[in-house]
């Protein structure tokens, strides 16, 4: 035994010291990286930080005085006699029908009560729970007050409600000694399945080589280098690595000052959540990456959704209405006066869209607040292009960011979707389209026709004044003469004459006047249609790309130690 005496006093890891202050501010970190990707990460990944958060916060607010301590290990590892040899009582059944441990025992150095609520939070049964207090003891176990050792059930066991219970405990204690024997040290299930997965928790693992007496030796020792290689393979170079017998106190003695090492610094619990939040954090890296997002998608992913939204919006069937219904005013205030009154039997073509018709037509109010246009519905191809639009400014979006985001933009970016035709056609209703005032040139054009007009009905009404006198033999006016044509013929002729041409006049003038009216109303609506644009597709997608920074953020600070 001296040989195992003398490697039991290996150096022990965990010598850094973690901050409480720290770690807690690490798992806010996570609670903020959770915060911003709720809804749009699938729950599944995130399962491992919930818990993390739920649990470092239950343990941090349990007793900081206690250090639970797990004995883990394989059927015939020898951990129960391990466990009862460190207690000095029977405490856990040992026998040579495996599995014997079946349940989870607890042996509390110092008083039970203040243990009690850790106890119950980890889930051993009061009837399991021990007290190693004896006045025979005097000062001898007082360098393990606030140990709380566990034996656990066989990891390999047959039943698996055991091995259950194993791994649901591994995620509570602060410390793991993992008991191996001369047999089974090498057992791939140990290694594969929970030593290096516990690589992370190098602080607040401890390995030992039980029941060392049954070699001989000379070949501990090599026994030992052996599981260190093993144990470097696993990812846990440093961890220490003691040799351990039961039925002699000597062999012990390493493992004792391990655990009372462990109990004075009261850091096995901060330790163990600090890998916790390393093991949390790595896994949550792949989701986030290190890619900066953009502050959205690019100008021309942009200036293709405001053309698909425009089309789908029906813009194009407005603005061609609003040049012939600026014709039609344009005539009906511009136009000769006789022709006038048949002009505005004609409906005005905005009136046919439910959209602002002509000064004193406008539409019933309770009409508008119901479902405010006719503007012709979205053909298959607009909605296409539409959905395509959607598509691209969501791909630009993510382009650089991590495969967990992409479908959370696109989600984003179509998640308003069913809104957007209400909304467009709301927006359409509501736009001033420039036709609302009277052009002064209106007013100046129509008035000289009503001039002409009248001229034109001054001299008729002379000549047929002057027919009537005639026929009654009645002395005849003395028209006046313009060289040789009389004044009331010429103000006939000159006034129909002089209407013809100022609408022929005024006629292309109308129509250049309608295409500027036509262009003016284009450029309103679609401002207006891109802000609807902006509002329901790219300001979505603008809240996840800077949920993704924050998340990136918090994850930035949860990984900082």
């Amino acid at each position: 035994m001296s040989n195992i005496a003398g490697r039991v006093r290996e150096a022990f890891r965990g010598d850094q010291r973690v901050d409480a202050d720290a770690l807690i501010a690490r798992l806010d970190a996570v609670r903020r990286f959770l915060t911003a990707v709720d809804g749009l990460l699938p729950d599944s990944d995130l399962v491992p930080a919930h818990t993390l958060v739920e649990r470092a916060g239950t343990r941090l607010a349990l007793s900081r005085d206690h250090t639970v301590v797990a004995l883990a290990g394989a059927t015939g590892s020898g951990k129960s006699s391990l466990f009862n040899a460190l207690a000095q009582l029977e405490l856990s059944p040992v026998g040579v029908r495996r599995p014997t441990t079946g349940v989870t025992h607890a042996c509390v150095w110092g008083p039970l009560e203040g243990a009690n609520h850790l106890l119950d939070w980890i889930g051993v049964l009061p009837r399991h729970r021990f007290v190693r207090e004896s006045a025979l003891d005097a000062d001898d176990e007082t360098a393990l007050h606030g140990l709380i050792l566990l034996d656990l059930p066989d990891f390999d066991s047959v039943q698996r409600s055991h091995r259950l219970e194993v791994d649901r405990l591994l995620g509570l204690v602060d410390q793991v000694v993992w008991v191996v024997d001369p047999q089974k040290y090498a057992d791939r299930v140990i290694h594969d399945s929970y030593l290096r997965e516990f690589h992370r928790h190098r602080d607040v693992t401890l390995v030992v080589l039980n029941q060392a007496d049954r070699l001989p030796p000379v070949e501990v020792p090599r026994v030992l280098d052996d599981l260190r290689r093993l144990l470097d393979t696993d990812g846990l170079t440093g961890v220490p690595l003691l040799a351990t017998t039961a039925l002699d106190p000597a062999g012990m003695v390493g493992l004792r000052d391990a655990l009372e090492r462990t109990v004075a610094e009261r850091q096995a619990a901060l330790r163990r959540l600090a890998g916790d939040v390393d093991t949390v954090v790595a896994g949550l890296d792949e989701l986030v990456g290190s890619a900066r997002p953009a502050g959205g998608p690019d100008d021309a992913a942009i200036n293709g959704l405001n053309r698909a939204l425009a089309g789908a919006a029906g813009v194009p069937a407005v603005t061609e209405a609003v040049e012939r219904a600026y014709r039609h005013r344009a005539g009906a205030a511009t136009g000769w006066p006789v022709v006038r009154g048949w002009r505005r039997l004609r409906p005005d073509p905005l009136r046919r869209l439910h959209l602002p018709g002509p000064a004193g037509d406008q539409a019933d109010p309770a009409e508008s607040l119901v479902a405010a246009t006719s503007v012709p519905d979205p053909t298959a191809a607009q909605r296409s292009a539409l959905g395509l639009a959607i598509r691209a400014v969501a791909d630009r979006a993510a382009a650089d960011l991590p495969a967990a985001w992409p479908g959370a933009v696109t989600s984003a970016a179509r998640s308003r979707l069913g809104d957007l035709p209400d909304a467009l056609d709301r927006t359409i209703a509501g736009t001033d389209l420039g036709l609302d005032r009277r052009p002064v040139w209106w007013r100046l054009v129509g008035g000289v026709q009503w001039l002409v007009t009248l001229a034109a009905v001054v001299g008729l009404g002379w000549l047929v004044l002057g027919y009537a006198l005639r026929a009654l033999g009645l002395p005849a006016l003395d028209n006046p003469m313009v060289g040789q044509v009389p004044l009331p013929t010429v103000l006939l002729l000159g006034g129909l004459l002089a209407g013809l041409l100022v609408a022929a006049l005024t006629r292309p003038v109308v129509r250049w006047a309608a295409r500027r009216a036509r262009a003016r109303a284009d450029q309103r609506l679609t401002a207006r249609v891109a802000q609807v644009g902006d509002e329901y597709v790219l300001t979505p997608v603008r809240i996840v790309l800077g949920s993704y920074a924050q998340a990136r953020d918090a994850l930035r600070d949860a990984a900082r130690r």
